[in-house]
């Protein structure tokens, strides 16, 4: 069960994934060895899945694709291996006309449509609808 110290700590790392155990223990009244032993404990419940970066290349080139999956296939099943797939930064399992989302970054719009083009060779996707990002916040 997360209490509100947890949540103030993933709060944190959430804005700052380097930030130190020992500055996230003086804004939230805790030690050092407090922060890290609470950390270590959200990451061994999986509650803290990974740290990562995001990347803010000047050509950087994000898009969205929503993917259809053939009924005898199991969505699970193409979502592990869309999970591997290089470019894809996050799958999504979804509800509606279409069966997953999955975050593509690339260095470029060609990079993105190389993604694309392996997640269409793979077996089971029967479609695919992407949407490269203008614009973020």
């Amino acid at each position: 069960m997360l209490d509100d110290v947890d949540l103030e700590i993933i709060r944190i790392l959430k804005n700052d994934g380097r930030a130190a155990y020992r500055d996230i223990g003086r804004k939230i009244g805790l030690s050092e060895g407090a922060v890290r032993a609470r950390v270590k404990r959200l990451l061994k419940t999986g509650v803290i899945k990974r740290f990562t970066i995001e990347t803010g290349f000047p050509e950087e080139a994000k898009a969205l694709s929503l993917i259809s999956v053939s009924p005898s296939v199991p969505t699970s099943k193409i979502s592990a291996i869309l999970r591997e797939t290089p470019n894809i930064e996050k799958v999504y399992e979804i509800t509606g006309e279409y069966d997953i989302a999955v975050i593509i970054s690339a260095t470029g719009i060609s990079e993105v449509n190389e993604c694309v083009e392996r997640i269409r060779k793979i077996d089971g996707v029967i479609n695919t609808n992407t949407m490269i990002v203008l614009k973020s916040w």
